[in-house]
């Protein structure tokens, strides 16, 4: 499958190419076919780089958005912000990476049956995407409720913000500010209930049950070159 971090140089040259058929046509068959002639890649070299076809582009379309969102981020000054700004910067950074009708494409093409858990794993990845960008140190069941969650968010923004019409699209960024604020609502109750000797007796049980949920293995691993250890030192 594509990944994030080290884009096949092939198969972004036939998204590139792709890209101005999609609007018209989707990720289909004929826009892969039109890829491969106006790219110049040759028919057997684009499936080894894209085996699935327009599939395969279309995973790899998402994919950089999420990359141009992280590097955007890196580039911003967020020290000024609250957390819960960062989060909807981010977002709001995501939405910006992309052509609108070509992620309008790729919700027609991810909400089909045989495609809807990768399209439910490429939500999961921005959000996680997001998550270590703005540093999340968690490695308990806490990462994977973060993720869980800013992917509701983010999948349901997005859904938003592609019937949208508003000048700016500023409905979105009022959407999207009151979807955040709807999950510190639901941090704060959490806080509640730690804080209610009554309450967190209660949970204490289903508690002790989640401290032995971990991230899965390698989530934050800091030997891996390129990668920033706890000590805030870079790896080589």
């Amino acid at each position: 499958m594509p990944t994030t971090a080290y884009p096949d140089p092939t198969r972004e040259k036939l998204l590139d190419a792709a890209l101005i058929h999609v609007v018209f046509d989707g990720w289909g068959p004929e826009t892969f076919k039109a890829a491969v002639a106006d790219s110049g890649v040759s028919e057997a070299l684009a499936k080894v780089a894209a085996p699935r076809g327009s599939v395969d582009l279309a995973a790899a379309f998402h994919k950089r958005g999420d990359r141009e969102m992280v590097k955007a981020l890196e580039a911003a000054d967020l020290s000024g912000m609250r957390f819960r700004d960062r989060i909807a910067h981010a977002v709001w950074l995501r939405l910006q990476a992309v052509d609108r009708e070509a992620v309008r494409r790729g919700m027609s093409l991810f909400s089909l049956p045989i495609y809807a858990p990768e399209g439910t794993r490429l939500v999961w990845e921005t959000a996680d995407a997001i998550w270590n960008a703005l540093g999340d140190r968690s490695d308990d069941v806490n990462w994977y409720t973060k993720r869980a969650t800013l992917a509701g968010v983010f999948a349901s923004t997005v859904l938003f913000w592609l019937g949208d019409d508003s000048e700016g699209f500023v409905d979105t960024k009022d959407f999207l500010d009151r979807r955040i604020d709807d999950v510190m609502q639901i941090e704060k109750a959490k806080a509640t209930v730690r804080e209610n000797k009554v309450l967190s007796t209660f949970f204490a049980l289903p508690n002790a049950a989640l401290s032995l949920v971990k991230a899965p293995a390698g989530a934050r691993r800091a030997d891996v070159p390129g990668t920033e250890t706890t000590e805030g030192e870079t790896v080589q």
